[in-house]
This record gives structure tokens, sequence and C-alpha cells, in this order.
């Protein structure tokens, strides 16, 4: 969508996902905003959690960039964000271990989008869900779609 450079303008992302109940029938949903033109994105899983349908949104998104960008990706799961901007170098330290020693908890996901996210400059940004911001409204609706059509 554009090239990593400072000088241009960033990728706005929005992600989401979610299961009713949890674990249980998922739905993740994202959104691509670039000068004007928007991408909607959304899929679901029969048997899956809250979680891996978030980080799930986030890899789709970042592998439907075609070419290194400058990306703001806005979630409202702290997992992602904590996970993705925090906890990641750690496991990856310890060869996939949390700090209790125990086999990391989505360890597939987390490494898609690492793998995803190598070519952008990515700042994550965690946004209050259900509290007014229009475009995380917008893909909790994806989300809900991507559940709805399993």
């Amino acid at each position: 969508m554009s090239d990593a450079s400072a000088d241009q303008l960033p990728v706005e992302i929005w992600t989401d996902g979610g299961c009713k109940p949890n674990p249980g029938p998922g739905g993740w949903g994202a959104l691509l905003c670039f000068k004007g033109k928007e991408k909607e994105l959304w899929g679901g899983h029969p048997e899956t959690t809250n979680n891996r349908m978030e980080l799930t949104a986030a890899a789709e998104a970042l592998e439907a960039l075609k070419r290194p960008c400058r990306v703001t990706l806005h979630t409202d799961s702290e997992y992602l964000r904590n996970g993705i901007t925090r906890w990641h170098s750690g496991w990856v330290r310890r060869n996939w271990r949390n700090s209790a020693g125990d086999p990391v908890a989505n360890m597939d996901l987390w490494q898609r989008i690492l793998d995803a996210a190598k070519p952008h400059e990515i700042e994550w940004l965690w946004v209050r869900g259900h509290s007014g911001d229009v475009n995380n409204e917008r893909v909790d609706v994806l989300a809900t779609r991507g559940r709805e059509e399993l």
C-alpha cells in the first residue's frame, strides 16, 4: 500500500476478534484504511477462543499488505498489544516458553504475526472496546459476521 519511509502516511488498521461462547464458534474482523480507500476482512472458526480470534485478525490484516508499510494498528485486545510489544522477545529468548517455563499459548499465531510484521514499521495502539471508536465498532461487527457466517 505504501513505502515504509517515515514521510509516508501510515496504513491505519483496526482489528477485533471474539467468540460466543468462549471457547466456541469465533470470528475476526479487520479494517485497513489508506488514502481514503478501505478494505474490510473477516472470517471465522467453528471452535476457538477470543484470544485466537484477536491474533488471527492482526495476522490476516498484516498479511493483506502487499509491500512494506508504515502501519498504525488499533486493537482493543491488551493480550495482543502486550504480547507483541512486551512479551514476545522473552518468549523467543526462552525458546517459546513463558516465564513459568510452559509453552506459550497460541505460539502458532504469535509466530505468524511476527513473520507478517517483519517488513513493516508498526505502531501498536490499544483502544478501549465498545467506547465509541467508530472503526473499533465496525471491526466488532465484522468479527460477529465472521462467526455468524460459519
